[in-house]
């Protein structure tokens, strides 16, 4: 896996990954950045909810069950001093479907948790990660 970064001016950058997609990262402005894109530790987050989302929807729809969505909403705590990691990340999950089992729904978060998840489970090195999750019936 790669990516180049390259600054473009003040504190924005451009991302180009691997598989030849692009995105666009700015500073605060307090720290001299223009407030035009997501900073970089807010895309660090964005990931690990792509990442664990994935992993769930991935795990339901192999064992055939009626999901229909999956919506992660994740909160984050980071040390008051640098490096300022990642000290505690809440995710929330809500899963739609139709007559979801909670026990496949919690097996689900928990395979993503501890096996599957490379971001989640990374981050879990420095911060005290949390899982909570509801369903909503389709």
């Amino acid at each position: 896996m790669e990516c180049v970064v390259k600054w473009v001016d003040h504190m924005s950058f451009v991302a180009e990954t691997g598989s030849g997609h692009m995105l666009t990262m700015d500073g605060a402005p307090e720290a001299g950045g223009r407030n035009l894109a997501a900073r970089p530790m807010e895309l660090v987050l964005a990931g690990t909810g792509g990442c664990t989302a994935f992993d769930v929807m991935l795990i339901l729809k192999k064992g055939r069950h009626d999901v229909s969505g999956c919506e992660v909403t994740l909160r984050a705590d980071r040390a008051e001093h640098d490096p300022k990691v990642f000290t505690r990340i809440g995710f929330h999950f809500r899963i739609t479907g139709r007559n979801l089992k909670p026990e496949a729904v919690e097996r689900a978060i928990h395979l993503s948790a501890e096996k599957y998840c490379s971001a989640s489970i990374m981050l879990g090195k420095t911060a005290t990660i949390e899982h909570t999750w509801e369903i909503a019936e389709a």
